[in-house]
Parts: structure tokens; C-alpha cells; sequence
């Protein structure tokens, strides 16, 4: 394989970006530059409070559709595709068929918490969970959704009991359909997100299996994040996957790769700050550690704080407050001098550092509804901020901020972000950033990459008013969750 990427004259990789919403192909050059690309909407369902479900099948057609248009665009140049590579949701996880490949339960979205009550009765384990995954117990991950299938759905006991049952990341089944091998393999990174793997062994731990009362044996094999995963097939072309990761990690890689003294944050519908760092950190409290790459010679970990309340947040003011384009409106606002109110954001409820799956989202203080919007905006940055501020009592602090996701748009969050870190903020005019780092992973991590790109520096400014806001918001955040 290195020497097919090595030698070819001009060679191509492609990239899947499975998305919630949809699914993205795009074909790349060795230097990062996409050539063509297809989109492939996908649905979700909410049939229950707390419940979130999408359809394998539907997944399946829809990354094959787009693989389809993106190679078909290239036309005589499907042949210089050499390798290609697979970003996907995390903590999205599901059961299929061994034998058939069909699915036996519907796909348990990351946004899932159908098993929050039952999960809420194992805290006593939660330290103990924390330090052997790097997660915080959550009914987010997929070992409580595969153990509601288990002891709720037929066609998955069944399953079981004939020794046909497979289950995991949602990873895990897209690669199983895609590949004419039909491999059974799982990343470190999608591995992980089903809280059941071991961040020390790198492998599935037995303890924890017998903790959620889930049986071995059904698990794929875990393997490194760049691997021989299988040959994927599309519009007559045969070409090795090489490259299979979370999507939030890949997006770490989309311009080369990582800085140690850079913080990644991706912003959309929820938000990350992540450091990539080539030593294990040890144990992080109130945040996530886990591997973002293994090419089976080095690895690279990763500290995680996360905002669920980003793009939801934002959709949520949008229809409390009745504010249509909402968008369009927000850059003038963030722009104006008067003060906000502060928002106590527990849009989905709140993530790192304070771990509250229940709280209780409300303004303090009073304002116009544009003021409000502005507000939550101003809380992303907070919540960002106060898992950095946490982060650096146990990484070495960031020099610079390196931004990316649809809500990076906003130049106001953006210039918040930088008053409050006291880090220039750099943000890259890249919309694909998963898809790009997985194709920069999958082609071997070629020198030149996705170099010569526009980037915008926010840099640090001095605004009193903002910088007190913050810390009364601390106060207060305090004062709720005792963290």
C-alpha cells in the first residue's frame, strides 16, 4: 500500500464523511486539494423523549450514493484512486447480522439517552469507568443502548442465541456493508465511544462487558486507526480502505499534522476543544483522554472537553425567542456595544467540566431578544473557555486556538473567544475538515497539505466588560453545579 500511494504519479484518495445529517465524498489530491464531491442526505428520528434513531440501511445507500456521484465527477481520473479513507459519528452505535449483514436494531444516534435511568444506577462504577476509558459514564455512549437491545429487541436475542450477532460502533457496521471482505474491525477512537473499551490494554475489557451485563464474543476486533481495512467498490473502482476514524478526531488532522501547542476547537450542533499530544496524559477528571490516531508504530492522544449546547443552542433560541435567520441576524448583533445578559447554557444538557446530563437552562439578567441571542452565543465561548481554563492545570497551555465547524463562522465568537483565552484564534475557510483529515491519514500523511488556504487570526483584545461577564457567569455556574 505505501508503495502504491508512493509511486503512483498522481495519485487520489477519497473520503467518507458520515455525517448525522448527511453523508459527504470527496476525492483529494496528495496535496489536499478536492477535485470533486457528493452529499448524500440521511434522516433521524426522535419516536421517544431521550430517543434518537437512524435507519443502517438508508446510512449504507446514502454513502454509497455519494462514493458513486463524487468518482463518477472524476471521469477518466478513477484510476489514479489509490486509497481511501472513513470519518464517522463517534458514540453511534448498533447490532446486525453476521451472516446477512442486515440490521437488527436501528442505529442508536450519539444523541441518544433512551438508558439514562438505567445507567444512573452503576455511578457507584463511574471512576472506575473513567480511568479505565477515558469517558465519563454517559448514557451518550453505546454500551447502555446495546444493552437496551439486548434485553429489548427480539431479532438481536435471537441473534445471540444462534451465534450470529455482531455489535459496535456505528463505525464498525458501515465498513462490515462496505467492504466486499466484510470485516469485523473497530478503530480505537469509534472503540472507545461504546465505553467499553480500555484505553491502557487498546482492546476490550472483560470487566467492563461484565459491568453492563453485556456477553464477549460479539465485539469486532480492534485494530489501528490506519490498517488494511478492506477494498471498497464504487462506479468500477476497486480501492483499499486505509483509514478509518471518529470524525471529530480526523478533523484534528486537516492541515497536517496536529501542534502540540495548538487547541483544536471544531464548532456545530455541539462543540470539542481538543489537544493532540504524542505522550499518554495520565488521568484527566471531568474530561475525556483517548487515542485520535494509531498507524500501528505511533499514537497520538487526545484531552477533550466538550459543549453540547453549540448549534443546538442556538437552534433552541431561535424557536423559543421566534427568531427566523437567526444566522444572518447574529453578526450585526454580536457587533453592537450594549451589554447582554448571561446565559446558563444546558442546551442537551452539560458537558465538560461540569457533567450535568439535567440543568436547567436560563438568562440572568434582562434583554431584547437579539441581546438573548447574543447572550447564548457568549455562552459557547464561556463553556469553551471554562473546559480550557480546566484542561491547563494538566496539559502545558496552548499557545493558539485553531477554530473550524459551520458556528466558527460568526467573527463575533470568534473575537470573544480570543478576549477570554488570551489566544489568537485561527480559523481556516475549510467546511470539510473531517473529510480532509481522514484523506490526509488514508495517503500516509503526505509533507504538503492543504497548505495553501486562506486563514483569518482573531488576535487577542482587551474587553473589560466581556472578561467580567465571564467571570460572573463562572460564579454563577459555580454556585449550580458546585464545579
Amino acid at each position: 500500500m505505501d508503495e502504491l500511494i508512493c509511486n503512483a504519479p498522481n495519485p487520489l484518495v477519497l473520503a467518507i464523511d458520515q455525517g448525522t445529517h448527511a453523508s459527504r465524498a470527496l476525492v483529494f489530491d496528495r496535496h489536499g486539494h478536492a477535485l470533486s464531491s457528493a452529499v448524500a442526505p440521511v434522516t433521524i428520528a426522535y419516536p421517544n423523549p431521550d430517543w434518537a434513531e437512524q435507519d443502517g440501511n438508508e446510512i449504507v445507500h446514502s454513502v454509497r450514493m455519494a462514493m458513486g456521484q463524487a468518482l463518477h465527477a472524476l471521469g477518466a481520473r478513477q484510476r489514479d484512486l489509490v486509497a481511501a479513507g472513513l470519518s464517522i459519528q463517534r458514540a453511534s452505535a448498533t447490532c446486525w447480522d453476521r451472516l446477512t449483514g442486515e440490521p437488527l436494531s436501528p442505529i442508536f444516534s450519539w444523541q441518544d439517552r433512551r438508558a439514562h435511568a438505567w445507567i444512573d444506577e452503576l455511578q457507584a462504577h463511574a471512576d472506575a469507568v473513567h480511568r479505565k476509558t477515558g469517558l465519563f459514564l454517559s448514557p451518550h455512549y453505546g454500551a447502555s443502548k446495546l444493552r437496551w437491545a439486548m434485553d429489548r429487541l427480539p431479532a438481536v436475542r435471537a441473534a445471540l442465541a444462534a451465534n450470529t450477532l455482531c455489535w459496535g460502533p456505528l463505525a464498525s457496521f458501515v465498513v462490515f456493508r462496505l467492504c466486499t471482505e466484510r470485516p469485523f474491525l473497530a478503530d480505537p477512537q469509534c472503540a472507545a465511544r461504546t465505553q467499553l473499551w480500555n484505553l491502557h490494554t487498546h482492546d476490550w475489557d472483560p470487566e467492563l462487558l461484565e459491568l453492563f451485563g453485556l456477553p464477549q464474543g460479539f465485539l469486532p476486533r480492534s485494530v489501528p486507526t490506519c490498517h488494511a481495512w478492506g477494498t471498497l467498490t464504487a462506479q468500477g473502482s476497486s480501492i483499499p480502505l486505509t483509514a478509518v476514524n471518529g470524525d471529530q478526531s480526523a478533523a484534528v488532522f486537516a492541515f497536517g499534522w496536529p501542534e502540540s501547542d495548538s487547541a483544536y476547537i471544531n464548532i456545530g450542533t455541539s462543540a470539542f476543544v481538543q489537544r493532540a499530544l504524542e505522550q499518554f496524559p495520565g488521568h484527566v477528571p471531568r474530561q475525556l483522554t483517548g487515542v485520535i490516531l494509531d498507524d500501528g508504530a505511533t499514537r497520538v492522544y487526545m484531552v477533550e472537553g466538550n459543549v453540547n449546547g453549540a448549534g443546538t443552542a442556538l437552534e433552541w433560541v431561535s424557536k423559543e425567542l421566534g427568531i427566523a435567520q437567526l444566522t444572518e441576524k447574529l453578526p450585526p448583533w454580536l457587533a453592537r456595544p450594549e451589554e447582554p445578559p448571561l446565559f446558563l447554557n444546558g442546551i442537551a444538557g452539560l458537558g465538560g467540566p461540569f457533567w450535568q446530563a439535567e440543568f436547567p437552562s436560563r438568562f440572568v439578567g434582562e434583554g431584547e431578544p437579539w441581546q438573548k441571542a447574543v447572550a447564548v452565543v457568549e455562552s459557547i465561548a464561556f463553556l469553551l473557555q471554562a473546559n480550557i481554563d480546566h484542561m491547563n492545570k494538566y496539559v502545558p497551555a496552548a499557545k493558539r486556538i485553531r477554530i473550524s465547524g459551520g458556528v466558527s463562522l460568526l467573527d463575533g465568537l470568534c473575537r470573544r473567544l480570543a478576549c477570554i483565552s488570551g489566544l489568537p484564534v485561527h480559523r481556516r475557510d475549510d467546511p470539510e475538515a473531517s473529510a480532509r483529515g481522514i484523506a490526509y491519514l488514508a495517503a500516509l500523511r503526505p509533507a504538503q497539505w492543504n497548505t495553501d488556504v486562506h486563514e483569518m487570526i482573531f488576535p487577542v483584545q482587551t474587553d473589560s466588560g466581556l472578561r467580567q461577564r465571564y467571570r460572573r457567569w463562572r460564579e454563577l455556574m459555580a454556585q449550580s453545579t458546585g464545579i
